[in-house]
């Protein structure tokens, strides 16, 4: 029999805020693949069967997810685009690009406070003189890990 490390129940990698928080970059033809999420009233309801289909998909060609990002796009009520960064086309996925410039802001604490951290979000790039063409969440930890680490980063990036 093997004994459970406390590590093992670890997935994702510890996520540094300072690196994303209020910071302004361009990315010039990043590499992602892209998915859709189901959603309730903005509620995503299959995000981790759609995580683990892709993440086979990355696996399986042996590529890498730089940063471990994945830019979730709430398209409706009803509907959610995730976009997961790779370093490579992946086949079998619908593999796209994104250019721009953009601005991330980094928020911690329970999903519920979404809408608030969005109109903050509004609230900072406006005072910033930077106008929001397209928004974006990275929910950087699964649940399991934000638990395990204690915090539960949320990082707000949209294109300028």
């Amino acid at each position: 029999m093997k004994l459970k490390k406390e590590n093992d129940s670890i997935c994702c990698p510890e996520f540094d805020p300072l690196l994303w928080d209020d910071k302004v970059f361009e990315w010039e033809n990043k590499k992602f693949i892209k998915d859709k999420v189901a959603s309730l009233c903005h509620i995503p309801l299959n995000f981790g069967q759609v995580m683990k289909r892709l993440d086979k998909k990355v696996s399986n060609s042996k590529a890498t997810i730089p940063d471990y990002l994945c830019l979730s796009h709430h398209k409706s009520k009803w509907k959610i685009n995730v976009y997961l960064a790779v370093d490579k086309e992946i086949p079998g996925t619908e593999n796209t690009t994104i250019s721009g410039n953009f601005f991330s802001k980094v928020y911690e604490g329970s999903y519920s406070d979404t809408g608030k951290w969005a109109k903050d979000f509004e609230n900072v790039a406006k005072s910033k003189g930077l106008e929001i063409k397209k928004m974006f969440m990275w929910y950087t930890t699964c649940p399991k890990c934000a638990k395990k680490y204690g915090k539960n980063y949320i990082v707000i990036i949209s294109q300028v």
